[in-house]
């Protein structure tokens, strides 16, 4: 049975055929993120802070660094994210006991955060260009790491499943000649928009059984990117994450946390049922507010594509007795905390 084991100082996260879906919170990453961006580049990690506490709080098994900022002083991420990685790298374990995905296009990047990371991360990523190839499978064998294999090459990202499978097969194919094992291998098929492919749910679903049962390996995905573009992206990612699931994936990129509510929409509600002749007191406690009117939380939160991956959990037998499903759901005051890890997130400061 395929099993990548995930280290860090103290935990072990393994990403396998008969485990538990594993999650990697997505949130360290200052992709599209502007303000998290301006922060890093004056040396604030506030928010990285609040993220890496906020998504194991909320369930993610491992958490993604990626230190991608194009600094305004200087645009050359060469020189400045592999010390931005070691930072934030470091700050990170410091914060949280769960391992860590070492995530960069910037080769100097990613051997700065394998050096930083203690334990055994995953690294993130290899493809099939020949260039990257070249680069990351020796690092991949120096520090006896597992690695994401992305499933494009030097011809870009193909539309065709059966060409993403071979670039897949090469690449581990190519690790094999390092000495690298197919069960360190996570190979992300790519999963492409539904909006602007009908078939891209069924195209992923196939792909994942075919590297399961052809290949042997586990395999991941961002997994938003199949409700890109379209209205009521949740509905379609709660919907999706089963059914990969059921299909044979084993771990997703994501964001495992629902976002506190926004000040604007709690005042919006307000002025919703002052309209309709609702008094609301001026006062009222703004949690106690968000749950009444079922806007959500003020508070981050374990979102639905969380509940929809418990519920996958017992559904496939990888939830044994119900146990997870169960403290999931369970109310926050009898929990002891919102979400399942908080008290273990918490109390980590460095």
């Amino acid at each position: 049975m395929t099993r990548t084991i995930v280290e860090s100082a103290t935990k072990t996260a393994i990403i396998g055929f008969d485990q538990p879906f594993c999650v990697i919170g997505e949130r360290i990453n200052p992709t599209g993120r502007k303000k998290l961006a301006a922060e890093l580049e004056a040396g604030d990690f506030s928010t990285v802070e609040k993220d890496a506490i906020a998504q194991v709080a909320c369930g993610a098994t491992i958490l993604d660094i990626n230190a991608g900022v194009v600094y305004n002083s200087n645009p050359n991420p060469n020189e400045t994210e592999p010390p931005l990685m070691r930072n934030i790298v470091e700050l990170v374990q410091g914060l949280v006991d769960v391992p860590l995905c070492i995530d960069s296009s910037v080769p100097a990047a990613l051997e700065a955060g394998l050096a930083a990371a203690k334990g055994r991360p995953l690294l993130n990523s290899v493809t099939g260009e020949e260039e990257r190839l070249e680069f990351v499978l020796p690092l991949v064998k120096k520090y006896n790491v597992p690695v994401v294999a992305i499933s494009n090459d030097d011809t870009g990202i193909s539309e065709d499943p059966d060409v993403r499978f071979e670039v897949a097969k090469k690449i581990v194919q190519r690790a094999a000649d390092f000495g690298i094992p197919a069960y360190d291998i996570v190979v992300d098929p790519l999963v492409m928009p539904i909006g602007a492919m009908a078939t891209a749910g069924q195209q992923v679903f196939a792909l994942v059984r075919r590297l399961r049962e052809e290949l042997g390996v586990n395999t991941t995905c961002g997994a938003s990117n199949i409700s890109f573009g379209l209205p009521n992206r949740h509905g379609i990612n709660n919907a999706f994450l089963p059914m990969a699931i059921g299909a044979g994936m084993t771990s997703a990129i994501m964001n495992p946390c629902a976002l506190p509510v926004a000040a604007s929409k709690i005042q919006e509600k307000r002025d919703e049922l002052a309209a309709a002749g609702i008094i609301v007191p001026e006062d009222i406690d703004l949690e106690t507010f968000c749950q009444l009117t079922g806007i959500g939380s003020t508070q981050a939160r374990a979102g639905k594509e969380m509940e929809a991956i418990r519920a996958a959990n017992l559904l496939t037998n990888n939830d044994p007795h119900g146990g997870e499903w169960i403290r999931f759901n369970k109310p926050p005051s009898a929990a002891g905390a919102e979400g399942e890890g908080r008290r273990r997130g918490g109390r980590r400061r460095g």
